[in-house]
């Protein structure tokens, strides 16, 4: 039988880097994977609590050296502050996952005249917004036209401001838009 435990401590660790009974490391990098795609995550902290909500315990250190490992990386938010997002190489292009990227890397915000609304992004970001807007297949959004730093969102006929933002809250994990 292999033994999976270091000789000569006096104590059994195992070589893994894990107690027993914990997940191996490629699943949690799955998980911090998906959860990094799937959520505005903006400290470490905060992931370590989402990986925890999943039944998984992480130090710090842990985390640290997994991020580091995944090429995860931040980027600004349209509050000031960072979000983590998965490495390029990661994300498949057309998936919601990049989509959601895309938008959340260049919103800024959002504000309404009538039906109509006007995304402000960071300058050349417009038309990836716009994109994953579109792509998103949002049953709300009719349509987007792109400038250079700024999207009009053309909502279906009847839809409000609030059913809209509701639906990008709905569709867009993070979504930090007001009306």
């Amino acid at each position: 039988m292999k033994d999976n435990y270091a000789k000569g401590t006096g104590t059994h660790f195992p070589r893994h880097g894990r107690s027993r009974g914990a997940p191996p490391r490629g699943t949690r990098l799955q998980a911090i994977r998906r959860i990094i795609a799937e959520n505005a995550v903006d400290s470490q902290e905060h992931l370590t609590e989402l990986l925890r909500r999943e039944g998984f315990e992480v130090t710090q250190a842990t985390l640290s050296r997994d991020l580091k490992r995944l090429g995860i990386g931040k980027a600004p938010t349209p509050q000031g502050g960072y979000t983590y997002v998965p490495a390029e190489g990661e994300v498949k292009p057309g998936s919601d996952s990049t989509y959601m990227q895309d938008f959340r890397r260049g919103f800024l915000s959002v504000e309404f005249s009538s039906a109509l609304g006007l995304m402000r992004t960071l300058p050349g970001h417009a038309s990836s917004v716009a994109s994953a807007l579109d792509n998103l297949r949002i049953r709300e959004v009719l349509g987007t036209i792109a400038g250079d730093d700024t999207v009009l969102v053309v909502p279906r006929n009847g839809v409000t401001p609030f059913r809209l933002m509701r639906a990008l809250r709905g569709r867009i994990p993070g979504f930090p838009g007001g009306a």
